[in-house]
């Protein structure tokens, strides 16, 4: 039977501390792949059919960290085309990864974001929140990348890239 990926999105979520910048991290915790479990992620999720991706970030990671997104990087310059029947967003991500062998067949576009708000206390898809300084999320890349969700290793290797 054909198999198709399963789009879904992805956020850097960026936090000033003391002046330092810092990024959120949870652990991963999913039932269907209990092996990951524990592994470092950003916050991500499925895209539903005909959502904006911009509303599922939003809505992805409002229920996993319970944080609110007020600013995701390049949602003003994405385009919106509406023809007939259709109505078709183009944007651009900060990053896209694909998996090509494993449990998921999934697709993430990962944005940069800015948030507002408390971090949930409990959430059944994620625990161990936590801001990181991007000098800690480097030693991760660079000295633990098994420790990180393999989805993200190299999304979190561009930004620290472009951060320093």
């Amino acid at each position: 039977m054909e198999q198709f990926s399963i789009p879904g999105v992805g956020g850097i979520i960026e936090k000033g501390i003391d002046g330092i910048k810092h990024i959120l991290v949870q652990a991963r915790v999913k039932a269907e792949a209990p092996h990951e479990n524990g592994l470092i992620e950003i916050p991500a999720g499925k895209i539903r059919a005909f959502e904006c991706i911009f509303d599922t970030l939003r809505r992805e990671i409002k229920e996993e960290t319970g944080l609110e997104v007020i600013e995701i990087m390049g949602e003003n310059a994405s385009k919106v085309y509406e023809s007939d029947s259709y109505k078709v967003v183009n944007f651009m991500p900060f990053s896209c990864s694909q998996n090509l062998i494993g449990d998921y067949p999934i697709m993430v576009f990962v944005f940069i974001c800015r948030v507002r708000g408390e971090l949930l206390s409990f959430s059944d898809e994620s625990q161990d929140y936590r801001w990181v300084s991007l000098s800690e999320v480097k030693r991760m890349v660079e000295d633990a990348p098994q420790s990180l969700y393999p989805m993200h290793v190299d999304t979190l290797k561009k930004y620290i890239g472009t951060c320093g």
